[in-house]
């Protein structure tokens, strides 16, 4: 720090009245130099002083250069004060170098007011020798044999002998600071006392002396204060008598300068070392907090997990620095009237923001960007962070850690990573996948359900970082479950395809993929997810039924034969049918989702075979339907283009066949659950048709089977009177009162008006020879 005059820029006493006084024109009238006393200095009480002289009335010149250079000779000048200063500025320096020139340049700024109002002031330039006297070089005397080590009895406790032979650099270099402003207390209102006087109007030089060295043992007792503050958290720590005491002093200058004087005089001005402690507190929390791996920026660590590191050691050092501020510092602080708790937890609030967005500037990458968020939100601004519940609350709140732009960005520039970084899960997932594809690993029965990993593995993914983000907040929360429900319905399409196209497609994983595919219903998907679910539970429903119809297909070849009216060629087929449903029984019913106030499962877009067409989404009811009725209209397609024609007795034992085979389907389908009872009469009255021996009543069976099925076309009707071979009279009158009936349904709205039942619409009549006939 070191104080020295020269550091004003001024040199000598001498050089700094030249400045001051020059412009004016009362400066040819000024004494010259040598014959001006030297103002009181410094001197350390192991030195031996000089017999000081007291200024004389008038001298010559002669004998005023012998007693000046005596004086100088004598005394040390300002090197007492430098040396007392120097102790205090090699323990500051190193946490404050900034401090010490503000101080200065305030104090000389000020301290140039004074002197230049003290000449405008002054007297005419003839009063001179009278004010001088014996008295007046008395009391400059006794001033400088208290700065040099002659002080006043203390009120700290410090007894005179104690303190006789202290100067005020030694009170603050052993840290007696109320001591030290005591006798600067003193000082000061005996300066402001002699200057009232005039008693410097011929001894402006020593007027400057003695106001420069008020000033620096001001400024040096303030930079004392500051560094107090900042080895007050150090490792060797401050003792509490040396807090109280800087508390009281502080106090005790705002008591002694309640306001800047009326005149604005230099002298007596407020000193602001409030302001100045908190300074130096908040300068002491910043270097604190500086200290945690300072350099080290969150790239250079090793990603995350580095910068997870450098965080807790900061919430350590913080958590440490406070609680011992509340167990220490702020008690004896309180001891003597001064609140230090709130200052403290508002100088690192700020210390620990203005690191994290340091560090925040930094940070890349999904996990950094989540380290620091999570940090902010959840482990700096839990309650439990300072390990204690009964600590005082600021009496206002703090400012946000982090500025609501920072953390805007910060969300931003994460929910961007995320998107990348979820993709890239669902790339692996499907790769886990297509392993145990190869592997053939068969699935699971979970609570009686087929269960595939794929299940777990996205619901793990997805609530592991929706309820990160709910950590962090809800609008974060919000946004990450977008982006997963966007990627899940992304990864979908890819992952039907690539089943569909591997060689694991069975029952049981078909059955499993929409076991997963029901599930990935999870509360708070999005709509948007509807439709890619719809379509990989339609494919997979699809996949399922041409499993089934590739197995049963070849079995309905023999119906309608000769062989076919002696041999019990169905049950082979039925017991197919049975075999797929027992994986059915293993598929979950699906979950209603509703949007808009309304229930939806969902719709498969257009046919999924040429037997199916719009449906539900697939569950096991609806599955088991739609094999019941696929076997139904596959047996009606074989009876309406028959391999071979029967007439007579056997045409009568085909129906009485038929009528058997109706009952045995529906009592196997009712037996394994279906509820689709409207297929029940569509065999029984094409084999009535083709069996009544009472012709007239062959028009009552057409009426049933076109008001129960009214997706009947013209075709359907030529091809079922083509196995009776009626004559052409009867069947042209069938025919017709048939076209009537269909026109008739038509008008009554189609197919709706059977419930939307499609059966006989998806069956291809081809046109034969007896048809024609017929039509004829």
């Amino acid at each position: 720090m070191g104080f020295c005059v020269c550091s004003w820029g001024l040199g000598t006493p001498q050089g700094f009245l030249s400045l001051l006084f020059a412009p004016s024109s009362a400066a040819a009238k000024m004494p010259s130099p040598q014959t001006v006393a030297s103002g009181p200095e410094l001197h350390s009480p192991r030195e031996p002083a000089g017999p000081r002289i007291p200024a004389q009335g008038t001298r010559k010149a002669s004998s005023e250069d012998t007693s000046s250079a005596h004086r100088e000779g004598l005394r040390p000048g300002l090197g007492t004060l430098r040396r007392a200063f120097s102790k205090a500025s090699q323990r500051a320096s190193g946490c404050a170098p900034q401090e010490d020139p503000g101080l200065l340049r305030r104090s000389s700024r000020l301290l140039f007011r004074s002197l230049r109002r003290a000449r405008d002031e002054g007297p005419a330039a003839d009063q001179t020798q009278a004010t001088t006297g014996p008295g007046v070089a008395h009391g400059r005397e006794a001033s400088s044999r208290a700065m040099d080590g002659v002080s006043p009895q203390s009120s700290t406790g410090a007894g005179p002998a104690e303190l006789e032979d202290k100067s005020v650099a030694d009170l603050i270099t052993e840290r007696k600071l109320l001591a030290a402003f005591e006798q600067l207390r003193h000082l000061e209102t005996q300066l402001v006392a002699e200057k009232a006087s005039r008693t410097f109007e011929q001894d402006p030089t020593g007027f400057a002396r003695r106001a420069m060295d008020l000033c620096l043992h001001y400024d040096g007792l303030a930079a004392e204060i500051g560094a107090i503050v900042l080895e007050t958290l150090g490792p060797d720590g401050v003792d509490a008598a040396v807090l109280a005491e800087l508390a009281r002093v502080v106090r005790a200058e705002e008591e002694a300068h309640p306001e800047p004087p009326a005149d604005g005089d230099f002298l007596c001005t407020p000193r602001h070392w409030r302001q100045h402690w908190e300074d130096a507190v908040r300068r002491s929390a910043r270097e604190r907090v500086q200290q945690v791996s300072a350099g080290e920026a969150p790239g250079a660590a090793e990603g995350a997990s580095g910068l997870a590191q450098l965080l807790a050691e900061l919430g350590r050092l913080v958590r440490r620095d406070l609680q011992k501020v509340q167990l220490e510092v702020h008690p004896a602080y309180a001891a003597a009237g001064y609140p230090a708790w709130e200052a403290y937890l508002r100088a690192f609030h700020g210390a620990v923001a203005q690191r994290l967005q340091e560090l925040a500037h930094d940070a890349h990458g999904c996990e950094q960007l989540y380290v620091l968020l999570d940090w902010a939100s959840n482990v700096y601004s839990s309650p439990d962070f300072l390990g204690s519940q009964d600590l005082a609350l600021p009496s206002e709140p703090l400012p946000p850690l982090l500025a609501p732009d920072v953390w805007a960005r910060l969300e931003s520039d994460y929910t961007s990573f995320l998107e990348t970084k979820i993709a890239s899960c669902f790339d692996g997932i499907l790769q886990v996948e297509q392993s145990r594809w190869v592997a053939a690993e068969a699935p699971d029965v979970l609570q009686g359900h087929y269960h595939t990993p794929l299940s777990i593995d996205v619901h793990m993914l997805v609530a592991e970082h929706v309820k990160a983000a709910g950590a962090i907040s809800a609008e974060l929360e919000a946004t990450t479950l977008q982006i997963c429900t966007r990627a899940l319905g992304l990864f979908l399409p890819r992952f039907e395809k690539a089943f569909l196209e591997s060689g694991a497609v069975s029952e049981p994983n078909l059955c499993a993929n929409i076991n997963a595919c029901e599930e990935f219903r999870f509360p708070g998907s999005l709509e948007e997810l509807e439709k890619p679910l719809v379509a990989a539970t339609c494919a997979f429903q699809k996949r399922l039924l041409q499993g089934l119809q590739g197995d049963v297909q070849p079995l309905f070849k023999v119906l309608c034969t000769k062989a076919w009216l002696t041999q019990d060629v169905l049950q082979p087929l039925l017991d197919k049918v049975v075999a797929f449903a027992g994986h059915l029984e293993h598929v979950v019913p699906p979950r209603a989702q509703v949007w808009g106030g309304r229930a939806v499962v969902g719709a498969c877009p257009g046919p999924l075979l040429l037997t199916l067409t719009q449906t539900p989404a697939l569950a096991a009811q609806e599955t088991l339907q739609e094999v019941h009725r696929y076997v139904v209209r596959e047996y009606l397609a074989q009876a309406l283009r028959p391999r071979e024609r029967f007439r007579g007795v056997e045409r009568v034992s085909g129906s009485q066949k038929m009528g058997l085979d109706a009952q045995a389907i529906g009592n196997t389908f009712q037996g394994l659950g279906s509820e689709a009872t409207w297929l029940g009469r569509a065999i029984p009255c094409v084999a009535d048709i083709l069996g009544e021996t009472y012709k007239d009543d062959i028009r009552r069976h057409l009426e049933t089977l076109i008001r129960s099925y009214p997706d009947i076309r013209r075709d359907h009707v030529l091809a079922i009177l083509a196995l009776r071979r009626l004559g052409h009279r009867r069947n042209q009158h069938l025919l017709t009162h048939a076209q009537d009936l269909l026109r008739a349904v038509a008008e009554a709205g189609g197919p709706g008006a059977a419930g939307g039942h499609v059966l006989f619409e998806e069956i291809e009549v081809p046109t034969s020879m007896d048809v024609l006939i017929t039509c004829i």
